[in-house]
């Protein structure tokens, strides 16, 4: 069984940036830290294809929504954290520009996904209203 989320770009990129901010913080950042900004950056990351996954499941557009908001917010904390290691010294100057650039390539897909949900649910909303004022307006005549 194949399932829906692992054909999107952005879930595989979502989990492609999950596995290397995995492995930099268990890899490169201090043994204090990976308990520390370490764990906070991993579950920050994991945050970002899990609740895609989730939101692709949800069988309601505004519960898809709502997952995919905390997708993208994560992501926002990824971007922060990864500055946050910069400014510390746990990574240089050029991992940091790669990150962000990985970064930047989920959030694209993602906001662009966050807009067909948005953009069906709104005409939705506008078609059943149009189809309301259709049916009244046949029943004044």
């Amino acid at each position: 069984m194949s399932l829906p989320h692992k054909h999107l770009a952005v879930w595989q990129r979502a989990d492609d940036l999950f596995i290397d901010v995995h492995q930099l913080t268990l890899q490169r950042f201090p043994a204090h830290e990976r308990f520390e900004l370490g764990s906070q950056l991993r579950r920050a990351a994991w945050s970002v294809p899990s609740n895609i996954v989730e939101g692709i499941a949800r069988s309601s557009r505004r519960d898809s929504l709502r997952f995919f908001d905390v997708s993208a917010s994560s992501l926002s904390e990824v971007g922060y954290g990864l500055h946050a290691a910069r400014r510390l010294g746990y990574i240089d100057e050029i991992a940091l520009t790669a990150f962000e650039e990985q970064v930047r390539l989920v959030a694209g897909p993602l906001h662009g996904l966050i807009r067909r949900y948005r953009l069906r649910g709104a005409l939705a909303t506008s078609t059943g209203v149009l189809a309301v004022v259709i049916v009244l307006a046949g029943t004044l005549l």
